[in-house]
């Protein structure tokens, strides 16, 4: 396994909560209105572009789901 980052216990609760988030966004997007939406997907996209940099600190495959 290669080097985990120097405040990894944060970096990992951070991407599960990111994880979490986006779940719980996908959801509400079902029952909103369209301007709504489109904030949701801005989130989204917000919160997946932090998991992206977050996986790039870690090994490869650290936060693979089973």
């Amino acid at each position: 396994m290669g080097e985990l980052p120097e405040k990894y216990p944060e970096y990992s609760i951070m991407y599960k909560t990111l994880s979490n988030q986006i779940k719980v966004l996908n959801k509400r997007k079902e029952n909103s209105s369209a301007a709504e939406i489109d904030e949701i997907e801005q989130k989204i996209q917000n919160y997946k572009s932090e998991i992206s940099r977050i996986k790039k600190m870690f090994p490869e495959n650290f936060f693979e789901e089973i």
